[in-house]
Formats: C-alpha cells, sequence, structure tokens
C-alpha cells in the first residue's frame, strides 16, 4: 500500500478517501477515510472525521474517530469528540477528552440486550 502524506504547514479542506496509509503532519479539516493507517504527526492537526483500520496519534485531533483495530495515543497526543476503537491504548501525559466506546463491548451489550428482549417476549 502507499502512503500518502500531508507536510507541516499544509491546510488540507475536503473529504478524502484513500485504500493506503496516510501520515498527517499539517492540517486536515474534513473527513478522511482509509482502509489502512491514520498517523497523526506531532504537529499534525485533524478536525473532522477518520475511519480507519488502526490510528496512531501524537498531535491534535477533533471530531469522530471510529478505529476497527487499534487507536494508539502517545504522550503528546490532544484528542475530543467521540470514539469508536477496537483496541485502545494511551501513554500517560496524553489528553483524551472524548467519549470512547470499544466495539467488543459493544456487541457483548447489544447481545444481552436481545436476550433480555427476547427473555421478556416469551414470558
Amino acid at each position: 500500500m502507499e502512503r500518502n502524506v500531508i507536510a507541516k504547514k499544509s491546510i488540507f479542506t475536503g473529504d478524502v478517501t484513500s485504500e493506503g496509509d496516510f501520515r498527517i503532519d499539517g492540517t486536515l479539516e474534513g473527513t478522511l477515510k482509509t482502509k489502512g493507517r491514520v498517523i497523526i504527526g506531532a504537529e499534525g492537526v485533524i478536525i473532522g472525521n477518520v475511519h480507519a483500520e488502526n490510528a496512531d496519534i501524537e498531535g491534535k485531533f477533533s471530531g469522530e474517530l471510529l478505529v476497527a483495530n487499534v487507536l494508539s495515543i502517545k504522550s503528546t497526543a490532544n484528542i475530543s469528540g467521540d470514539v469508536v476503537v477496537g483496541k485502545l491504548s494511551i501513554e500517560p501525559g496524553a489528553s483524551f477528552n472524548a467519549t470512547c466506546a470499544m466495539k467488543g463491548a459493544l456487541k457483548e451489550l447489544n447481545n444481552t440486550n436481545e436476550t433480555k428482549k427476547r427473555k421478556d417476549q416469551t414470558a
């Protein structure tokens, strides 16, 4: 897979869809969807929505973050908004001011609710 880069001091506004990995060292305002990994460098900023397989964040993110597998948040990261992940890793020192849901926990919760509804219906 190819790696796409938004370089330092670059500002990109709009929606981006990619099959490959994405590294942000500048600013992206909009939506980024990729089947690869999103890396936000120490000086990188994303304001908007991100849908990715994996993500490593050192910089700033604000918005909705959906990561199918692993979200790794480094000590220099600043995250706010809504986060849905498969697995989460946060280094001490990171700023994480977001609502967070883990996909495995959501599946368990949904299955429990469905089982309860079925029992209520049959009783």
